[in-house]
């Protein structure tokens, strides 16, 4: 290859990076998810497209894409709060193992009904968009403009982020039992399956502990510490896979345990980690845009558009019906989640797996695989908040401080630097910083007026404009917002109906008196924490709701398994 042919590949490559960057603008716009943008752009940039690039390098797109999706899941377990597994680590678990296997096995019994598939390559096409994708998720559940609740949101999550080696482990079986015409009940089918996971979580945990544990003595220029995460995790990756282990299950685990290790690297990491990740995803959707030619897909096109839907909606829902029983998730959230399977690159890199092992019929399944990825998008992708709003799984939105640095200090709790603007009808208003909510690690610094900063003194009131400068625990960012907001914004509720803060220690005898409500089984002297965690059981999460007569309950925040804020939504005929 010549200096001038490598010119011209950075030059084709810099400018579809750039494209595709700017063009996350239509995505805000129009709604469409922004994977399915770069997707767009990789295939018109293709042969069928004007671009004219003929690129049919599988090993290649093979490469990327395992590059790729390990910097997406090691940015996925980065911003995983280990908190939420309290919640969503039993179901998620349950969703990401017997989940996809489900899923595999009902459309593979559908591919062969509809598509008179062999049994196995049925089987086959499951496994390969068995799985949901983490980018795909992490992308639309963290930008889509709407607030899970706590039981929804982390299970979706912690499920997109672990499911992948079920998928990858279930093809790769698959692929051997075709190759070698063996029985998927073969004893070493189960040796390889135990050593998968085995190796990978095992890995995972040690090396990620080794990882953190160098991080908390190391010293470094701040810019440095997200590459040497990253490099990190791709170093386990690799090392994993050549154990025998599954390097996307390692990768996860080492990003959440060094994600939430409080210390100086963490605080610096993420923003990093974010171009990076979204850097993967652009390259590898830009990639896999290229590999397609869509004149081909019509040749499968029915069959595909056929699976498509039978995934979404009898495979999918079915599965996570069957695997959430137990957990006593409400029948909406059921719905929701077994909505927001969203598949993304993981199906299109897995359908390259017959390719490269030379499969008959590879081509079929790549296709199929491709058009089930776009559908879902389209569909799924672009309703993530929308279904979220019909079916009530969404928070109220929160404010958020102004602007809030997390500051790398070495102090028990993490302090960060926020400010916040004073609203013309904020609480705030014509009082001073004595009046501030009472935090134990909370110091006014000062308050920028007329693009001067002042010193708070005694006699400083605040005025509607003023930009306050604290320095505080996290924990105070609510009640700080609360104080320098609008009043009158902060009694909407997530459907915009009238909304009271009650707060989570008030006697139900004092509710029942101010609010003329009825509460069945409720004790007078009970706060309204105990009622509604004796109405709604131990499991009870932020989001949770409980309708009794002539209102409406929702459990606004938690701090430590209790309810601190609730909100109470009149009916019509209550007000």
């Amino acid at each position: 290859m010549d200096i001038a042919s490598i010119n011209h590949i950075l030059l084709v490559g810099g400018f579809l990076l750039f494209a595709s960057i700017l063009a996350t603008a239509l995505s805000a716009r129009t709604g469409l998810p922004l994977l399915l943008v770069f997707l767009v752009v990789g295939m018109l940039a293709g042969e069928d497209g004007p671009g004219g690039i003929v690129f049919d390098n599988v090993a290649a797109a093979y490469l990327i894409g395992q590059l790729a999706l390990a910097i997406i899941l090691l940015d996925g377990g980065l911003r995983t709060d280990m908190r939420s597994f309290r919640v969503s680590l039993r179901p998620a678990l349950t969703l990401a193992t017997l989940g996809v296997a489900l899923s595999a096995g009902i459309l593979g019994a559908l591919a062969v009904a509809i598509a008179g598939f062999d049994w196995k390559y049925g089987l086959l096409i499951g496994a390969i968009v068995g799985s949901t994708d983490a980018a795909a998720v992490f992308a639309l559940l963290r930008h889509g403009g709407v607030r899970l609740n706590d039981r929804v949101g982390p299970t979706l999550e912690v499920e997109s982020g672990i499911n992948d080696p079920m998928a990858i482990v279930l093809t790769l079986l698959l692929i051997e039992a075709i190759r070698l015409d063996r029985s998927l009940l073969d004893p070493a089918f189960a040796l390889f399956f135990v050593e998968q996971f085995g190796i990978g979580a095992l890995g995972g945990v040690l090396l990620g502990l080794l990882l953190r544990k160098l991080l908390e003595h190391l010293s470094l220029n701040e810019g440095l510490y997200a590459p040497l995460i990253a490099a990190g995790g791709l170093l386990a990756f690799a090392l994993i896979t050549q154990l025998g282990g599954s390097g996307f299950l390692a990768v996860y685990l080492i990003g959440l345990l060094i994600g939430n290790a409080r210390n100086t690297a963490t605080f610096h990491v993420l923003r990093v980690m974010d171009g990076l990740a979204w850097l993967a995803q652009a390259g590898m959707f830009l990639i896999l845009g290229l590999l397609i030619t869509p004149s081909e897909l019509l040749d499968s096109l029915g069959i595909a558009l056929a699976l498509a839907f039978a995934l979404m909606f009898i495979a999918r829902p079915l599965a996570v019906t069957l695997c959430l029983l137990p957990f006593r998730f409400r029948p909406r959230e059921t719905l929701y989640i077994a909505w927001v399977g969203l598949r993304g690159a993981v199906p299109i890199v897995l359908a390259l797996f017959p390719l490269m092992f030379g499969l008959p019929h590879a081509q079929t399944l790549f296709q199929i695989a491709f058009v089930v990825v776009i559908v879902s998008l389209l569909l799924q992708g672009s309703t993530v908040a929308l279904a979220a709003r019909r079916l009530g799984v969404v928070l109220p939105p929160v404010a958020e401080p102004l602007r809030r640095t997390d500051l790398p200090l070495p102090v028990e709790p993490p302090l960060s630097f926020m400010q916040f603007k004073v609203e013309e009808n904020a609480t705030a208003r014509g009082l001073s910083a004595a009046s501030l909510p009472r935090f134990d690690n909370l110091q006014t610094i000062g308050v920028v007026r007329e693009r001067q900063l002042r010193p708070i003194g005694e006699d400083c009131r605040f005025k509607a404009g003023d930009v306050v400068c604290v320095l505080a625990e996290e924990a105070a960012a609510p009640a700080l917002v609360a104080f320098f907001s609008d009043a009158q914004a902060q009694t909407q509720s997530a459907d915009d109906t009238l909304c009271f803060m009650l707060d989570g220690r008030a006697r139900l005898a004092d509710i029942r008196a101010f609010y003329a409500l009825d509460l069945p089984d409720a004790e007078e002297q009970m706060s309204l924490s105990a009622y509604l965690r004796l109405r709604l059981g131990e499991r009870l999460v932020t989001g949770d709701t409980l309708e009794i007569a002539g209102a409406l309950l929702r459990v606004l925040e938690m701090h430590e398994g209790h309810v601190t804020r609730v909100g109470l939504s009149l009916t019509d005929g209550a007000r």
